[in-house]
């Protein structure tokens, strides 16, 4: 897939940035209630925007991502089937209780851009630091709500 950007960021003219997607792999967020809940990161797009010292570039890089349930224990989901659906606008501010992060293979894409002849590999790694979760309610799959705190790191560097 190849995505070409241009455009004005802060009254800096952006030089036009051409990549291709080398590598999107999703993370996996294990937690000590049984639950497994899987995180993406995508990079929705790159501009170069100067210079920088790391590696003598500088790219905005435009991210987005997201968390959904991969596996809820059936005890959990039983737990909460009678339950009320959560509320469509915001959450909840009762019954949240925290739930410890067991272990994680964080979320990962990989880029490649060309700029002034040199080729760069931009990498996005997603992981998550919090999660919580209400019993009180339901999701509209039956499962209960977790919420998760989640960042991202952004790394280049030349490959060429």
């Amino acid at each position: 897939m190849t995505v070409i950007f241009t455009g004005l960021v802060g009254g800096i003219i952006m030089v036009e940035s051409v990549y291709r997607v080398t590598l999107s792999k999703p993370g996996i967020v294990a937690l000590a209630d049984g639950s497994k809940l899987i995180l993406r990161v995508v990079i929705v797009g790159v501009k170069y925007v100067g210079f920088s010292p790391f590696g003598g570039v500088n790219f905005a890089v435009k991210t987005a991502g997201g968390v959904a349930s991969l596996y809820v224990p059936d005890e959990l989901k039983n737990y909460v089937k009678d339950k009320p659906l959560s509320p469509p606008d915001k959450p909840p501010e009762e019954g949240w209780e925290l739930v410890d992060i067991q272990s994680q293979e964080p979320a990962v894409e990989e880029v490649e851009v060309e700029v002034n002849d040199k080729k760069y590999k931009i990498k996005v790694l997603g992981e998550a630091s919090m999660v919580s979760r209400n019993m009180n309610y339901k999701t509209d799959v039956g499962e209960p709500l977790y919420w998760v705190h989640w960042g991202i790191k952004i790394q280049w560097k030349s490959v060429g």
